[in-house]
């Protein structure tokens, strides 16, 4: 009687918690529906986002209640508590478990974000362009129009997160999608690790070069979407900038 050989497997490996991006190989089982035929695929670490979203919530918390829309507590508390489940699920993150609604949860999120901040903005110019309104030093000022300016580099880092290639989890699948932005890595494959993908660090940084600079940096939008987006960011923090630090220049002087 023939014996059974039972062939080795390639066990799964468990993803440390600090792990901004690993490289992980499934062998020895068939490709899951949908999966593509590349066993190759990311899976990246969501604690720098979610650190991201509460420095956000925090920055737009501790703004005077002249620069909040409503409330001050109104959209911090909507921000959390649309937060608290992605933090319950996004530790044990897997591609193929409860993606729709967490993709929806976490753009919702990301737009009250974006919507409170320019609502400050907004706040913030009405009462620069009004005489008397501002009852302001110049010192707080510049301090209020950076917590925004800040704010804004977040929310659009989080927006190029989300929008490139399809998101997070089309990315982590390498989906047959073109990308939206072109990283040097991509240009320079010899720059990089093999089977390189971009962090949201990578998209961070993007919004900060497109905050200061007004313009692409080393990374290009590719998409309309991505150019659109990069333009009203750009918009936003010209407009933060000048507008704001001439008139605390003024009240500095």
């Amino acid at each position: 009687m023939a014996q059974k050989i039972h062939e080795p497997t390639t066990p799964h490996r468990r993803i440390p918690w600090h792990a901004p991006m690993l490289l992980r190989r499934v062998a020895g089982r068939p490709a899951a529906p949908g999966e593509p035929e590349d066993p190759h695929h990311y899976i990246e670490a969501r604690w720098p986002v979610m650190v991201a979203i509460v420095a956000a919530v925090a920055l737009y918390a501790t703004l005077p209640d002249r620069l909040t829309f409503g409330p001050s507590w109104l959209a911090p508390a909507i921000e959390l508590a649309l937060l608290v489940p992605l933090v319950l699920n996004e530790p044990h993150w897997h591609p193929d478990a409860g993606w729709p609604w967490q993709r929806i949860v976490a753009i919702l999120l990301v737009g009250i974000i974006n919507l409170s901040n320019l609502a400050s903005l907004a706040l913030l110019v009405d009462s620069l362009l009004t005489p008397g309104a501002i009852k302001a030093s110049g010192t707080e000022l510049i301090v209020q129009a950076g917590q925004i300016w800040l704010t804004n580099i977040l929310v659009f880092g989080l927006w190029y997160w989300e929008l490139d290639r399809g998101g997070p989890r089309a990315r982590h699948w390498r989906e047959a999608r073109p990308p939206d932005f072109l990283f040097p890595q991509m240009s320079s494959p010899d720059l990089a690790p093999p089977g390189w993908m971009p962090t949201f660090v990578d998209y961070l940084y993007v919004a900060f070069t497109s905050a200061t600079a007004f313009s692409p940096t080393d990374t290009l939008p590719l998409s309309p979407n991505a150019k659109l987006l990069m333009g009203i960011q750009s918009l936003i923090s010209l407009l933060t900038i000048a507008l704001v630090a001439a008139r605390a220049v003024n009240i500095l002087a």
